[in-house]
């Protein structure tokens, strides 16, 4: 496994909203995209302090949040204290009946941040996913511009440390990173693409894919395609190594220098404000699609319908002329702990595709549905291999 895993700092929650509150929520939400003006102190004694206390790391980044609004739902994962400090309040002067609409995971998550190389994304899915799907763990799973994420129970982390050890990866004592057995002596992962042919499956893996599909047929679970929604997948802009600043040509010193010594950086200063610009002007529009992750060493990496990027204009990198159609799994009748959906069907799709160049798939996991992603000249023939799978036999 050429591969780079470690744990992110902190515990998370998942978040289900209905898409119908979506804009009685939208303020919470802002404020944990936004959180240099948040408080997430739950003590009463402190929280008089103010809105100002800080909610990010060390280096004024978030170590991981995804917000994700889809067709099916809205999905948040966030830190479990913002969560709780920001979420519940707002859940609270909901009325009741709406309120009980909305989920806040009673399990707490760990984030694994996956680097991969010398793999297509198919196989990269199915490489990540099968270990802890035969081990019994349940995860989500969240692809973006250069990295991969998976959550898992936070109860379930010995068992996630020890089937990645039985794959070669071994847990460092320092910064929850994995290690290569095979590459102990390299800290970067080798960027060329493999070449080999996958291993032949074993009969466990093909085993999990074929309860997967059990499970998806006994819940009446369809694949959905949307005829007029259209993705892409893009990246805000990078920052400088050195200044943690978004790269900007302009000089710093301008007529109105004056010679005081320079402020404290916050917040503020290590994003790109014109992106955050661009992407609440996204949210606030009540968009068909658009899934956002930042994450503690990353750029921001945006899944969005197409039709919204008038609005970023320069803001994001990417192949924007590439279209990816999103194939949705509605998982509402399934329980959260439900194991080896994504493994299932990014192993069966890997595996009847194979011959047909499916090296672009990406899955994007959210608190009640799995969403298939795919270039355009694939989806139909992903589709064809999906339907009769899922067709309950009467």
């Amino acid at each position: 496994m050429n591969t780079q895993v470690s744990f992110l700092d902190g515990t998370y929650t998942l978040i289900h909203i209905p898409s119908p509150l979506y804009a009685s929520l939208l303020q919470p939400i802002l404020r944990v995209l936004l959180p240099q003006a948040q408080c997430v102190d739950n003590d009463p004694a402190t929280a008089r302090e103010g809105p100002h206390r800080h909610t990010l790391n060390d280096s004024q980044h978030h170590a991981f949040l995804n917000v994700s609004v889809t067709p099916l739902e809205v999905s948040l994962v966030c830190p479990s204290k913002w969560a709780q400090a920001i979420f519940k309040p707002a859940l609270e002067r909901l009325p009741s009946k709406e309120a009980k609409t909305v989920d806040l995971s009673r399990d707490e998550y760990l984030v694994l941040s996956v680097i991969s190389a010398g793999l297509d994304a198919a196989r990269r899915v199915m490489e990540l996913t099968s270990p802890l799907a035969l081990a019994g763990i349940p995860i989500f799973f969240i692809s973006t511009y250069y990295s991969d994420f998976i959550l898992v129970p936070a109860k379930a982390k010995d068992k996630v440390i020890k089937a990645f050890e039985e794959k070669g990866l071994h847990l460092s004592g320092d910064h929850g990173q994995f290690v290569n057995d095979c590459a102990a002596g390299s800290r970067t992962v080798t960027p060329e693409r493999s070449t080999t042919p996958p291993p032949p499956e074993s009969s466990a893996e093909i085993d999990v894919q074929t309860r997967a599909f059990d499970t998806l047929t006994k819940s009446s679970v369809l694949p959905q395609v949307m005829d007029d929604l259209h993705l892409v997948h893009c990246s805000g802009k990078e920052l400088d190594p050195i200044t943690d600043e978004v790269y900007d040509t302009r000089q710093t010193t301008g007529r109105h220098t004056n010679g005081h010594k320079p402020r404290k950086k916050t917040w503020v200063d290590t994003v790109d404000p014109k992106l955050y610009t661009c992407l609440i002007s996204a949210l606030v529009a009540e968009p068909k699609f658009i899934s956002v992750t930042l994450a503690q060493g990353d750029p921001p990496s945006l899944l969005l319908d197409k039709s919204l990027l008038p609005l970023f204009a320069d803001s994001i990198v990417g192949d924007t002329d590439n279209k990816q159609v999103p194939i949705f799994l509605d998982l509402v009748k399934l329980p959260v702990e439900i194991i080896g959906i994504v493994c299932g069907v990014a192993g069966r799709l890997v595996r009847d595709m194979q011959m047909e160049a499916s090296a672009e798939l990406s899955y994007l996991s959210t608190a009640r549905a799995g969403v298939v992603i795919l270039p355009e000249e694939q989806a139909g023939k992903a589709l064809d291999i999906l339907r009769p799978l899922l067709k309950k036999v009467e």
